[in-house]
């Protein structure tokens, strides 16, 4: 359940209060819904959604933290024709559970920001890209765009503009990489959901040969209130380089788990104890995770500001905002064990390097936990060495973060199990 907000990090908001039930569109146009599509329709030219997107230096908030604008961009310069936008809520990382969060309680934040980012680089086609299991998100969903289609939000003649969009819900497989931009369109066209070579980009050649623009759904929410209250507006939360505010979602071991919001400059001790309450009694916290493809921080460096320029310093990103946390009286390793092994299983078999560094990764660490000595950081860290760069998507890189960082951080921990 979402916390309620601590004041300071009003306006901008995807969340504003304990959710129930999904947000109707008229609760939604209540609180200023609509308004931003409505005024664009009639009154700017994409170019305008461009050049404020990219103004406000909103990013995308799947992990990648690529430049929403630029992405844009590359499908608005491709030629007419058709053209496709996904809202990618293929969100099946453990640990997070903010983009079911926004899809189950707040489904036309999402879905405006679809139709916006259709209208701007030209596409007439939305995908609201879910996985199979998320049965009262796809339910919300749906629900939400009966509601556009019935109000004229959707359909030949939006709100008769002359524009035309529609929306199309797509159910994905259970799976991880399933999650990755290219797999979602691989999985839309019909197949097993597994991430494509790149290049061709998706802007530029996607679903159907089409340029396809797909952003987070996180991503897309902010749009319509960064539309409608101005990309100064935006740029004036957060930090330099990452601005606005970010999704997070607390675990157990505080006080109110749960999916918050801060804005980027937060920092993680602020995040636990305001939004989260703080540490449930007798806890004592050791490291903190970002999300479970990033390095460890450990616990005295929960001062360091939530924001890519800060935390790259420390050789983590926030990722996604599906925050993990090891206690005094946990086995960090584990707990690294656990998420080599999640990598391991998870990868989808398509490439030899990914298949032989995952699997090594696991079976090295498999090996530490059952006390076998060896040169085990040496081992794996040639091995994630092999893997730099290789591979079709991200998913080498983002194994290998939390395990090397986790062998640093946990160090003692880990030569003490090997045997000294």
């Amino acid at each position: 359940m979402s916390q309620a907000p601590d004041d300071r990090f009003h306006p901008c908001l995807l969340t504003r209060e304990p959710a129930e039930r999904p947000q109707t569109l008229d609760e939604y146009r209540s609180e200023g819904g609509y308004q931003a599509l409505e005024e664009v329709m009639r009154a700017h030219r994409p170019e305008w959604i461009l050049d404020r997107v990219d103004d406000s230096g909103l990013r995308g908030r799947g992990g990648a933290s690529f430049p929403t604008g630029r992405k844009w961009r590359i499908a608005a310069a491709q030629p007419t024709g058709e053209k496709h936008v996904v809202a990618n809520g293929g969100e099946h990382e453990p640990g997070s559970d903010k983009d079911k969060h926004l899809v189950r309680y707040y489904p036309h934040k999402v879905l405006e920001g679809l139709v916006l980012a259709g209208y701007a680089t030209g596409a007439h086609t939305g995908w609201l890209y879910l996985i199979e299991d998320m049965a009262p998100q796809l339910e919300a969903a749906r629900a939400a765009i009966a509601e556009m289609e019935a109000r004229g939000y959707l359909g030949r003649d939006v709100l008769g503009t002359g524009f035309s969009f529609e929306i199309r819900v797509h159910e994905a497989p259970p799976t991880y990489v399933a999650g990755e931009e290219t797999a979602a369109l691989d999985s839309i066209e019909g197949g097993p959901g597994k991430p494509r070579e790149k290049p061709p980009y998706p802007g530029q050649h996607g679903i159907g040969g089409r340029p396809t623009t797909v952003n987070n759904v996180e991503t897309l929410a902010h749009v319509p209130n960064l539309l409608r209250h101005g990309a100064e507006w935006y740029r004036s939360q957060g930090t330099e380089h990452s601005r606005g505010t970010m999704l997070f979602t607390l675990p157990s071991g505080v006080r109110r788990p749960g999916v918050c919001e801060a804005p980027f400059g937060t920092t993680y001790r602020e995040l636990l104890e305001r939004q989260g309450g703080g540490l449930e009694p007798g806890r004592e916290l050791r490291a903190l995770l970002p999300a479970l493809s990033c390095g460890f921080l450990r616990a005295e460096d929960l001062d360091v500001q939530i924001c890519h320029e800060a935390l790259r310093e420390l050789g983590t990103s926030p990722g996604c905002g599906g925050i993990h946390l090891v206690f005094a009286d946990e086995d960090p390793v584990a707990k690294v064990c656990e998420i080599a092994a999640f990598f391991a299983r998870e990868q989808c078999g398509q490439c030899p390097p990914c298949r032989m560094v995952t699997s090594q990764l696991a079976h090295v660490l498999g090996q530490v936990a059952a006390g076998q000595p060896g040169d085990f950081a040496a081992h794996l860290a040639k091995v994630a060495e092999f893997g730099r760069g290789k591979g079709r998507c991200s998913l080498i890189a983002m194994a290998t973060a939390p395990v090397l960082s986790g062998v640093e951080v946990f160090r003692d921990d880990f030569v003490a199990r090997a045997g000294g």
